[in-house]
C-alpha cells in the first residue's frame, strides 16, 4: 500500500503525524508528490525525513522547479519570499538534486503527477471545469493522482477520447486549503483503490517554529495564518498614495 504525500511544504510536525498514521494503517511504500520544503519552518528537516522513507517514489513539484527556473516564480511577495527562503535553506546541491526529479511516476492503476500532465502549476479542482480533460495532455490513465491545489478530492473526469479518468488529490500534508487544518494524505492500494485520510497534528508547534525560523517577514506572517485556518495565505493589499 502506497502512502500519497503531497505538498508537505516544510511542515515537519504534520509530516511526522501523517507518517505515523500511514505506518499504522499498513503503508509499505511512499509517493512524495512534490513541493517538499518551501514556506514551512522545517525545509531541511522535512526533506531529511522524507529521504529516510523506504521504497519512496518522488516527483518534482513547481517549487522544486521554481528554485532553479526563477523567472517563472509569480511576481508576488508571498511566492518570491517563500521560494527564496527555501532555496537559501536547502543550498545549491540539494536544489539541483530536487530539480532533477521526474515529472511523473507509474502507480497502481495509473499515474501520478504534481499538478497535471499539462503542467505542474495546472491542477484539478473539486468542482468540474470546462475543458479540464485537456489537462491530461493526451494521456489516458484510469487513475490520475495529483496535488498542487491543496484540496483533497476524488472524482471522475471525461477525457477527450471519450474515456473516463478518476482524478484523486490526497490534499496537502503541510498546508491544506479546504478549511480543515488537519494534515491530508491518501493511501493507494495495490488494486488502485484510494482512501483519503486526515490527521490532527500539533499546529501550535508549527506556528511557533514558523515565527522563530522566518521572523516578521510579510510572506511568513501570511503563511503562518494558514496553519490554524486551513485556508490559503493572503497578503494585505498595498496602501496606495492619495492622488
Amino acid at each position: 500500500m502506497l502512502a500519497l504525500l503531497y505538498d508537505v511544504h516544510g511542515n515537519l510536525a504534520a509530516l511526522e503525524a501523517v507518517i505515523d498514521d500511514a505506518e499504522r494503517a499498513g503503508a509499505d511504500g511512499w509517493l512524495v508528490g512534490g513541493d517538499v520544503s518551501a514556506f514551512g519552518p522545517w525545509p531541511v528537516d522535512a526533506l531529511r525525513r522524507l529521504r529516510a522513507l523506504p521504497d519512496a517514489l518522488w516527483l518534482r513539484g513547481n517549487h522544486e522547479r521554481w528554485a532553479v527556473e526563477t523567472a517563472d516564480v509569480p511576481a508576488i511577495p508571498l511566492a518570491r519570499g517563500g521560494v527564496d527562503a527555501a532555496r537559501d535553506a536547502l543550498g545549491p546541491s540539494t536544489v539541483a538534486e530536487l530539480y532533477a526529479l521526474p515529472r511523473w511516476q507509474r502507480v497502481p492503476g495509473g499515474e501520478a503527477w504534481h499538478g497535471s500532465p499539462q503542467a505542474d502549476v495546472v491542477g484539478f479542482l473539486p468542482e468540474p471545469e470546462e475543458d479540464e480533460g485537456d489537462r491530461l495532455a493526451g494521456r489516458t490513465p484510469g487513475l490520475l493522482v495529483v496535488g498542487h491545489t491543496h484540496l483533497q478530492m476524488r472524482r471522475d473526469i471525461e477525457r477527450p477520447d471519450g474515456g473516463v479518468t478518476t482524478v484523486v488529490n490526497p490534499g496537502s500534508v503541510g498546508m491544506p486549503f479546504d478549511g480543515d487544518p488537519r494534515a491530508a494524505y491518501g493511501l493507494l492500494a495495490d488494486d488502485g483503490s484510494v482512501e483519503l485520510r486526515r490527521v490532527a497534528y500539533d499546529i501550535e508547534r508549527t506556528v511557533a517554529e514558523h515565527a522563530a525560523r522566518w521572523g516578521d517577514a510579510a510572506w511568513a506572517r501570511a503563511v503562518a495564518g494558514t496553519y490554524p485556518t486551513g485556508r490559503p495565505a493572503t497578503l494585505p493589499a498595498p496602501t496606495l498614495p492619495r492622488p
